[in-house]
């Protein structure tokens, strides 16, 4: 139980570091830059061989494996329903590898970031679990330090990870039943990786996709959203769109997220800009959506007391989207002291909504595929 306990302590405090980092350094800041870049400059080979996704150890998560961390389920969380389709899930995990000394971490890092690594698949791919195979690949993911510089550098960084992770989902896809649907999930550097497989694999899930939760990572409406190959989601029971959303509290201040975002361009070569950032409702399932005054989630992910579990806590937190940011309310539990600069709840982005984005996922699913 002591292991089972530091395990659960970990999770907690390193959400906080993986946020933190993330928040701070992803658009350019100028806080501790020279501790967090990485050493010298890119070398492909620093991060080892490319995994190859035949083998199961290429696999964070994935069918018929032993102590499969996405299998996990908190303290009260509901059962299966009868009427949803089997599903296939894709997740990718955000950043985990908090090192300096390389630009992408290996396949196989230090034991704290892989137990770091299973414990985000474990607390936001769960959400998932509900009659649906759950596969989340390892990546030489970016080390975050790679958000820091408009440079060669950090592109090069950056699209090797996303190489492996379209390399991943490739493997992933031909591993399906052909009729079977498909779930993509994602969060922060995962969510960035998400946003370009879209790009390049939309029409391959044509008539296939349940939704994709694009989580923790901007998306323009003009400038991204057309290139994504499917709607923003308006509807529960909606298939084949997109969710996304970043979590606040008021008052928020965004400028360090979308500061140098707006500096930039979307595929299509429209400017990205504060007034088309997409906000779908976890609550809601629908873009912009206003929850009934006093309306509150389904249930978010909270330690218990002696941090050996998690369970989850209901009708407490709300939320609403304002200017393109989910604005939290209502009673947050105790989740700890860990919101960033800006009331920026970006640690929390599946957690306070837990409960809720496993709701979505089942009237979702509960669509009638045999029809496409």
């Amino acid at each position: 139980m002591c292991a089972r306990r530091f395990l659960m302590v970990i999770f907690f405090l390193t959400l906080v570091i993986v946020g933190g980092a993330f928040a701070l350094f992803q658009w350019g800041g100028n806080v501790l830059l020279s501790q967090a870049t990485p050493k010298g400059h890119f070398v492909v080979t620093a991060a080892g061989d490319a995994p190859d996704y035949a083998r199961a150890e290429s696999w964070l998560a994935r069918p018929g494996m032993a102590d499969d961390p996405a299998r996990w389920e908190p303290e009260d969380s509901v059962g299966t329903p009868a009427s949803i389709a089997h599903t296939a899930t894709f997740f990718i995990h955000p950043t985990t590898y908090l090192k300096t000394d390389r630009w992408n971490a290996p396949l196989d890092p230090d034991a704290e970031t892989a137990a770091r690594t299973r414990l985000f698949v474990q607390s936001q791919a769960s959400a998932f679990n509900v009659n649906s195979d759950i596969w989340a690949p390892k990546y030489r993911q970016a080390a975050y330090g790679a958000f820091l510089l408009n440079s060669g550098d950090a592109h090069r960084a950056l699209d090797l990870a996303y190489g492996d992770v379209q390399a991943a989902f490739d493997a992933f896809l031909a591993a399906q039943p052909a009729d079977r649907p498909i779930v993509l999930a994602a969060h922060s550097q995962g969510a960035l990786h998400l946003i370009r497989l879209l790009q390049d694999r939309h029409g391959v899930l044509k008539g296939r996709l349940v939704a994709a939760y694009v989580i923790g990572w901007p998306i323009s409406a003009t400038a991204d959203l057309p290139s994504l190959g499917g709607p923003v989601c308006r509807a529960r029971d909606q298939a084949g769109c997109i969710l996304s959303w970043m979590t606040f509290a008021e008052p928020a201040n965004a400028d360090l997220i979308l500061g140098e975002w707006t500096k930039t361009r979307g595929p299509n070569g429209k400017p990205r800009n504060r007034a088309d950032v997409l906000c779908v409702n976890p609550l809601t399932g629908t873009q912009n959506g206003i929850p009934a005054p006093g309306a509150r989630g389904a249930g978010t992910l909270v330690p218990t007391a002696d941090f050996r579990s998690a369970k989850l806590v209901a009708q407490t937190v709300g939320a609403y989207c304002v200017n393109g940011l989910l604005i939290v309310d209502g009673s947050i539990p105790a989740l700890g002291p860990y919101v960033l600069p800006g009331n920026n709840y970006h640690v929390y982005d599946y957690a306070l909504f837990w409960g809720d984005i496993r709701g979505d996922y089942i009237q979702r699913t509960a669509h009638n595929w045999s029809a496409l």
